[in-house]
């Protein structure tokens, strides 16, 4: 177990159909496109262009929409009562947060942070819940993305657990590089400091330092014109 590979919900377009392909007719008899939805403002959706930086909602403010994140990097963080800051997810393209404004206390559990140029669909509690009780479409895709975000959090947690270092720094080195959906190598975009991947993985900067030279050496990753990975550094997590 402690060398099992968990990198099947990086995205969930491992488990969705293309957007395109999710085109349907809604409960009204009105054509019903999921993608126009989820990446053009209308009723209740406004298009946000956001910079590096850029505070969507922050730990302990109110909740009340989803936001889908058409292009670029998005980093969900929590700070503890003693003032630890920790990062809980990186997102990418494709990705839904803040959907805990459906269910429970409507109060921002995480802080959501732009962290490189990013083009965000901001949707209102109210037009999200209405779109998923009249689409059946946009539900099912809604859904996956839940059951995918799940199953990365147990992943995590697992990984956390039962893997060293060195291991959990190769996987997150991979799902940032969508690893699957290339055959080599793969850039990492935007830059990502070794402070940030070192709260990713639970480990200090100076360890980070010294596993991404190992990788370096062993041609695992480049770092010329950024940062590249390469999937042979999936080797790091298969070994015993």
């Amino acid at each position: 177990m402690a060398h099992d590979l968990f990198l099947s919900a990086g995205s969930h377009t491992a488990i969705l159909r293309p957007l395109g392909e999710m085109v349907g007719e809604s409960t009204r008899g009105t054509p019903f496109n999921p993608t126009t939805f989820l990446t053009q403002a209308g009723d209740g959706r406004t298009t946000l262009r956001c910079q590096r930086d850029q505070i969507l909602f922050a730990q302990g403010g109110e909740a009340n929409a989803v936001f889908y994140l058409v292009e670029g990097w998005v980093k969900l963080t929590v700070v503890s009562t003693e003032g630890k800051e920790a990062i809980v997810a990186m997102l990418g393209n494709g990705d839904f947060f803040g959907e805990a404004c459906l269910a429970g206390p409507r109060i921002c559990t995480t802080t959501a942070t732009v962290v490189d140029a990013s083009r965000v669909v901001r949707i209102d509690r109210t037009t999200m819940i209405r779109v998923l009780h009249k689409e059946p479409t946009f539900s099912e895709l809604f859904l996956s993305h839940l059951v995918t975000r799940t199953v990365r959090t147990q992943e995590d947690l697992v990984d956390q657990l039962v893997n060293s270092a060195e291991k959990r720094l190769a996987r997150t080195l991979l799902l940032l590089a969508h690893f699957g959906r290339e055959d080599t190598s793969v850039p990492i975009t935007p830059k990502i400091s070794q402070k940030t991947l070192a709260e990713m993985v639970g480990t200090t900067r100076s360890r980070v330092s010294f596993f991404m030279n190992r990788f370096k050496k062993r041609g695992f990753i480049k770092c010329n014109a950024g940062l590249h990975v390469h999937r042979s550094l999936l080797n790091v997590v298969l070994t015993s």
